[in-house]
């Protein structure tokens, strides 16, 4: 989270100061240096913070305490469990110090023309383990959209929210994670948002940042296209796929890929042109790698909905419920499913704005299984004291209402109501 968060106090040296005094940036700088750490104020006794340099002094949540923090904090964050992350940390996912993280994916950053992807194993291994967990492409994508923000949502992010904005945060997100021993940064393309006068440029900082993708020692690198998929045309031997804000550089498939892609995704491309779809975003992450010079060709892909505002979906029959949410003005965050087999026992969004204790929000559609149908309902019936349930096609019940009341121990964490409220980020919050 990002210094300057409007209705945050924390104590820093001793001293207490709200997180918009203009000597923040001073004490952040003297504690930066010192043995002790800084703890937010949004609940009795406080909880532990660190600070991180990134262009400028930042004080940020201490991995794994999401949870101690107030909901009406700008620090607090469901724990793990409470998604598909859960089944993630300590494998595919590894903190490294309270700054930087290390993911384990199952796709490689380079093939080898003329070899198989996937080695065979020995007839005789010399040693046998348990397989490592590893995170698919549309987990990292969670993982990315999480980090930066993306799945929270505050009244003050209203109109706030754009491709520059999810440029900027992605990539910000992407410096601190680590795949295969080198930054994601170094590896991921967000396009930038696009502008007709400056097009040229922006054109060269891509070919720059693709610049990874040159073959070099028989091997050809691979990288990460994320962006929002505009749509598709047929080209010679495969299809061409269009990236909005990318309109001078569409991504090539072969026919056997794109077919794949259309086959295992056909809900989401089923949702744009739904009843519902109005609004709809479509979020393709593409393992690309460079079929020549400045020619991107997807080796493989992953496709995630979002509402307009770029809230994950994990499917059109949340779509109004997010939009409920985000016309209401509420607070809120959405659970990602990640690589879990099933999203049944996760609430469809958790209501931060109402309390000392959440509100999980569960949907049951129709269409899903019997099974799933009764995983959802249990999952409603064991959840916390106040959650609450809704099946699409009967009306909607009335939310939760929204409270500013907070712990006694919570009085230093005090959102303002009104345009007036300042939230770390336009996303949501800076990656912790």
């Amino acid at each position: 989270m990002e210094s300057g968060v409007d209705g945050q106090r924390f104590a820093i040296g001793g001293r207490v100061v709200d997180a918009d005094d203009p000597q923040l940036q001073d004490l952040l700088a003297q504690a930066y240096e010192a043995p002790g750490r800084p703890r937010c104020l949004c609940v009795a006794g406080g909880v532990e913070m660190y600070v991180a340099f990134h262009r400028h002094f930042q004080i940020k949540r201490m991995p794994e305490t999401g949870d101690r923090h107030h909901p009406a904090c700008p620090s607090y964050e469901p724990g793990p469990a409470m998604s598909g992350l859960g089944e993630l940390v300590g494998e595919a996912v590894v903190q490294l110090d309270p700054a930087r993280v290390e993911l384990h994916v199952d796709f490689p950053w380079a093939r080898v023309p003329g070899r198989p992807g996937v080695s065979r194993e020995p007839a005789e291994p010399s040693e046998v383990g348990r397989t490592r967990r590893r995170m698919s492409l549309r987990a990292l994508m969670h993982f990315l959209f999480e980090r930066a923000g993306f799945n929270r949502w505050s009244p003050a992010m209203a109109g706030k929210r754009n491709q520059a904005v999810l440029h900027k945060y992605l990539m910000q997100a992407a410096e601190a994670i680590q795949v295969k021993s080198e930054p994601l940064s170094q590896r991921l393309y967000v396009p930038e948002a696009f502008s007709e006068t400056a097009k040229a440029e922006q054109a060269e900082r891509r070919r720059a940042r693709l610049s990874v993708l040159q073959p070099h020692d028989g091997r050809q690198p691979l990288a990460v296209v994320l962006g929002e998929f505009k749509g598709c045309e047929s080209a010679p031997a495969g299809a061409r796929i269009w990236i909005r804000h990318m309109p001078d550089a569409p991504l090539l498939a072969d026919a056997r890929t794109w077919a794949r892609v259309q086959r295992g995704f056909a809900p989401l491309f089923e949702a744009l042109d739904s009843d519902g779809g109005r609004g709809l975003r479509l979020m393709l992450a593409a393992l690309i790698r460079a079929r020549r010079e400045h020619t991107y060709e997807i080796d493989l892909a992953s496709l995630m909905l979002t509402s307009e505002e770029w809230i994950p979906l994990e499917g059109v029959h949340e779509a109004p419920l997010v939009r409920a949410l985000v016309t209401q003005g509420r607070r809120f965050v959405k659970p990602l499913r990640y690589d879990a087999r099933t999203v049944a026992g996760f609430a469809n969004a958790i209501l931060l704005d109402v309390g000392a204790e959440p509100v999980d929000l569960h949907v049951v559609s129709g269409f899903m299984g019997e099974a799933e149908q009764g995983a959802k309902r249990r999952a409603f019936e064991n959840a916390r004291p106040r959650s609450w349930l809704w099946s699409p096609g009967e009306a909607m019940p009335v939310l939760p209402d929204p409270s500013t009341r907070l712990t006694a121990g919570a009085a230093a964490c005090r959102p303002r109501a009104g345009p007036t409220t300042v939230l770390p980020n336009p996303a949501g919050r800076d990656p912790d």
